[in-house]
């Protein structure tokens, strides 16, 4: 399975905060691979900015070492999200969800909305 973590999804994991034993053992499982979106350092970024948000210490040294792969914004999912319907008003999800579709990919998340879309979602 190729799994997308949603921002929120991310520090929960990072921060060893509970998530569901499903999304736990499937993030776990080294059969997986699980890709880390530019976009969720782009959230987070902005929500640093905003003092909304303290990021994990060395945050791209500690993705690596927990073998996440990161995954860049293309000029393709920037264009699928102006085809996405507007179920969700969150920008940062919406890309995440076009990624998802172009890159087979399930994300993980609790936000209810994102599984409105056509995409493969494992509850957090």
């Amino acid at each position: 399975m190729k799994l997308l973590l949603d921002t929120h999804v991310l520090l929960w994991w990072l921060n060893e905060e509970p998530i569901t034993t499903e999304a736990q053992q499937a993030i776990a499982s080294p059969k997986n691979a699980v890709c880390v979106s530019a976009a969720s350092a782009w959230e987070m970024g902005i929500k640093v900015g905003l003092g909304k948000l303290q990021v994990p210490e060395r945050l791209s040294a500690r993705l690596g070492s927990e073998r996440f792969t990161p995954l860049p914004v293309t000029i393709d999912h920037g264009l699928r999200v102006g085809e996405l319907p507007m179920l969700h008003r969150d920008p940062f999800d919406r890309l995440l969800v076009a990624q998802a579709q172009l890159e087979g990919l399930t994300i993980v998340t609790r936000d209810p909305r994102i599984a409105r879309y056509d995409v493969e979602t494992l509850a957090a």
